[in-house]
């Protein structure tokens, strides 16, 4: 799959959006599982549910190899759980070629995670063309497709009936039934994306896509709930339809029809959000500022904002250069008799680089400024370098959770 815009690109599983709880704009967090490395400088996590999943592999494809290579006894599992790893190998190629494109796009990528149900690149902006959206989703699939053709291969290069020959099977299949999940026409699918890319580039408008292919994932949920325990019956895989292999068939096609519908909805909403974003202006949301001297009290500096009519104290050099910013958490924080006996010195942040915000940021490109480096008040500057006043996270905060309400949920129509 394929979810980008500070979403997941998934492949052989469905992701999801991620929902931080206090919903602020900061740096998300890393980890998620076992570092297993950072190829191209990308973090790659095992998630714990990578365990659950490896062990339910082992034993399927246990039961397998005991009906066509009985002879091997108790070794089976240890075959099985080769299988499951080279699997879970095949899964992090897809994720990798995502993660490739991206990063030749200039797009950053946060991590890449194994899960449950296959892998997800988190990809952290949105592409900048259809061009490069359709690019971005295809090739995960499409890498999934050249792995099953080498190991068709590989196949035909072994003895029938052996070991290497049933894994060797075994890993096209899988890898071709990864590429086929994935190519399906609806989010949160690489399908999906595809589809998305392709209505946006005929309607002009990114908006388009992501309904169109989120209203028809929605459809494909519905039916791998219901078609996929009547696929695999058919297909021979449950006999009876009161038995464990059923309920097994059943529960996997209520788990896949539920991501992919959440993952589905998850991504109108974002894009819902998306077209509020730009409402989000550094200008307007500016502070007006005063400068004071590093040595002036407190009670002082705030008598000047006061009778400016400004919210924020900036501290500035002798040549009138500004080189800190007084916190606002920390003036709160000196009671009021206090105040004439402390310098704003003592309650400023050196500015530092990446604390001076341009006046003409808006919407993602405002938050991704604010998520690289990371503080509670920033400088706002116009292009000529003239201080504008000074920006608060706490109210870029109150303006994004104000966009997210008026965001509408998924199949309720945008106010």
């Amino acid at each position: 799959m394929e979810n980008s815009g500070q979403g997941r690109s998934g492949g052989g599983g469905a992701g999801t959006q991620d929902e931080p709880g206090d919903r602020r704009p900061k740096r998300p967090r890393e980890g998620g599982g076992i570092l297993m490395g950072r190829p191209f400088g990308v973090p790659v996590y095992v998630a714990p549910s990578w365990f659950l999943v490896a062990a339910l592999i082992t034993w399927v494809f246990g039961g397998q190899l005991d009906r066509v290579l009985p002879e091997l006894g108790g070794v089976r599992y240890l075959v099985s759980l080769f299988f499951a790893v080279a699997f879970y190998a095949s899964v992090l190629v897809h994720e990798l070629a995502h993660t490739v494109a991206a990063l030749r796009f200039k797009l950053p990528v946060r991590r890449i995670q194994l899960q449950f149900f296959g892998g997800v690149s988190e990809i952290e902006k949105e592409s900048e063309t259809p061009g490069r959206e359709f690019v971005l989703a295809f090739v995960g699939p499409l890498l999934s497709l050249v792995l099953a053709g080498l190991f068709y291969l590989g196949m035909r290069a072994v003895e029938p009936g052996t070991v290497p020959g049933v894994l060797l099977a075994g890993l096209m299949i899988s890898n071709l039934l990864v590429a086929i999940f994935n190519l399906l026409p609806g989010l949160p699918l690489d399908g999906g994306r595809m589809l998305r890319a392709v209505v946006w580039k005929i309607s002009g408008n990114p908006m388009t896509g992501t309904v169109a292919a989120a209203w028809i994932g929605r459809a494909l949920a519905v039916a791998v709930l219901i078609g996929l325990p009547l696929l695999t019956r058919a297909a021979g895989g449950s006999e009876d339809l009161g038995g464990v292999d059923s309920l097994t068939d059943a529960l996997l096609a209520a788990i896949l029809a539920a991501i992919i519908w959440t993952g589905a909805g998850n991504s109108l909403r974002m894009a819902r959000l998306r077209e509020r974003l730009p409402g989000l202006r550094a200008r307007t949301l500016t502070r007006r500022a005063v400068p004071v001297e590093p040595a002036t009290p407190l009670s002082e500096a705030l008598r000047r904002a006061g009778e400016a009519g400004a919210r924020a104290l900036v501290v500035v050099d002798p040549h009138g250069t500004p080189t800190a910013l007084v916190r606002e958490a920390a003036i709160i924080g000196v009671p009021e008799h206090r105040r004439p006996w402390v310098a704003v010195s003592a309650l400023a942040q050196d500015l530092k680089d990446g604390m001076r915000v341009s006046a003409e940021l808006t919407g993602e490109e405002l938050l991704d400024t604010l998520r690289a480096t990371p503080a509670t008040e920033y400088l706002v500057v116009e292009e000529g370098g003239e201080v504008y006043g000074v920006l608060s996270t706490s109210d870029v905060e109150r303006a994004f959770v104000a966009a997210m309400a008026r965001t509408p949920s998924p199949g309720r129509p945008p106010s």
